[in-house]
């Protein structure tokens, strides 16, 4: 039984990185439509505005702590979560997992020619990966229709959702009836990072989970979005 604990009533896997992969096998060995959410300190802060955000993440089938506030939070009450999961390395590893099992892949988000560089990168990284197919991530809605029957005439497996948070949440919950893949995965930036249009931090940030601020050395401008980390904390705190 999944063990979940509740950041600011928002439920969130106490999952290991290897834990949440196998728990995406599963999901891809299956019949069923599974939505994985890859939540910060962010999401959760917009998710108490956003009811329906809030209930889109309450429903996904794993929702893995993709930030480091979360588990500090975590260890403030003492509540369990093991280890911070990010969307790029579940990204990295299911890429991996692809392309040894003969699974398909299909990316929707980043400006137009990013998918289809990251698709190109991949598919040199990952030999033999089946890329079923890439949209990037500026249509209107008037074209969703189109995008879903190409996703579903692509037989891919897997969909990266890469359109950004809240809207990745918001379309893959709007589309779950229509979505005939296995298992659809909000993974906002990575396809940049795919692409080479943006770069992780180094390892040495990773380890010490300050990915947030090497970002705001190389990006000043989010300083207003990382003010939501200790608002974050105060209010957990505060609230639980």
């Amino acid at each position: 039984m999944r063990e979940r604990v509740e950041i600011l009533k928002v439920p969130i896997d106490a999952v290991t990185v290897d834990e949440a992969m196998e728990e995406l096998i599963g999901f891809i060995n299956q019949d069923d439509f599974m939505k994985v959410y890859t939540p910060n300190p962010e999401i959760v802060m917009l998710a108490q505005a956003d009811k329906k955000l809030f209930n889109i993440l309450k429903e996904g089938n794993l929702v893995v702590p993709d930030g480091i506030g979360l588990i500090l939070a975590s260890k403030l009450k003492g509540l369990g979560l093991k280890e911070r999961v990010t969307g790029v390395d579940l990204t990295d590893r299911l890429l991996k997992h692809c392309s040894t099992n003969n699974k398909s892949i299909y990316i929707l988000g980043g400006k137009p020619n990013v998918p289809e560089k990251a698709a190109e990168n991949i598919s040199k990284k990952y030999k033999g990966i089946k890329i079923a197919g890439v949209c990037n991530g500026y249509f209107e809605s008037n074209e969703n229709e189109r995008i879903i029957h190409e996703i579903n005439s692509s037989g891919t497996d897997v969909l990266f959702v890469c359109l950004g948070s809240p809207k990745q949440e918001h379309w893959i919950d709007d589309n779950k009836d229509k979505l005939k893949c296995k298992l659809a995965i909000g993974v906002g930036g990575s396809v940049d990072i795919y692409a080479g249009t943006a770069k992780r931090a180094p390892i040495v940030f990773q380890r010490l989970g300050l990915e947030w601020f090497y970002r705001l050395i190389k990006e000043p401008k989010r300083y207003k979005r990382m003010l939501l980390l200790p608002k974050f904390l105060v209010k957990f705190v505060l609230k639980g």
